[in-house]
């Protein structure tokens, strides 16, 4: 049977797209299922990582792991995370570096939620004693955000900072050292926090992916059949 080229062509190009698509919506859910049993294994374990500078820095595989860190706070050089929501209210996280004893690296503790005053240009109060301790909370990825504006990464001069969007990097050239490239959520028996109510990331269902894979390729399916039936009608 003879084909014309022109439909032919469209076929070939819709069937590739759609079977592309499809392929891409599996490797997404393998993706979901490692993410998510690497999750609640960490959720589950028991063990307490004790930071240092010889941990590996892989913020992903470290994720909702419990850890503890030794000591001192940077007081005079805190962060606020400039539009974060609780119960419909605005407000800041704060984000105080904390320097390892007998290290020049800090990690950023999330030392939690505090509201915006009425008036903006008033920072809130996060004044900290810089004083040696230990603080124990859990290792998790900075807050995100859905858009991403020009130059919200860059936090402002003056001290506390504000910006819009952590980058650890921008930050810490900031600081002059170097930080971790991950957070660490205080727990909410620990001193010196504000308000904490930590989550657990939501996303895709491997199955959702799985889903939407068989739609594409049954769309394929489809597009191959009325493909076929147009030729032979054609003929």
């Amino acid at each position: 049977m003879k084909f014309e080229k022109a439909p032919t062509l469209a076929y070939l190009c819709l069937l590739t797209l759609l079977c592309t698509l499809g392929i891409w919506q599996l490797g997404r859910s393998d993706e979901k299922s490692v993410f998510l049993k690497q999750q609640q294994q960490s959720l589950a374990s028991a063990e307490i990582i004790h930071l240092s500078t010889s941990l590996e820095d892989k913020g992903d595989a470290l994720s909702y792991r419990k850890v503890q860190v030794t000591g001192h706070y940077d007081k005079a050089h805190q962060f606020l995370i400039d539009n974060q929501i609780s119960a419909g209210k605005a407000g800041y996280f704060v984000l105080t570096p904390f320097v390892l004893q007998g290290e020049s690296k800090a990690v950023l503790v999330n030392r939690g939620w505090i509201p915006l005053n009425q008036d903006r240009t008033v920072l809130p109060d996060i004044q900290i004693n810089n004083e040696p301790s230990i603080v124990t909370g859990r290792i998790n990825h900075f807050p995100s955000v859905g858009i991403k504006l020009a130059g919200a990464e860059i936090p402002t001069d003056s001290w506390p900072s504000v910006v819009q969007i952590v980058d650890s990097q921008v930050l810490a050239k900031k600081l002059a050292y170097p930080l971790f490239t991950f957070q660490v959520e205080l727990d909410n028996d620990q001193t010196d926090g504000f308000k904490r109510e930590w989550q657990t990331t939501t996303i895709m269902l491997p199955e959702q992916h799985t889903a939407y894979a068989i739609q594409w390729f049954a769309l394929a399916f489809t597009l191959t059949a009325l493909f076929f039936w147009y030729s032979f009608k054609k003929k």
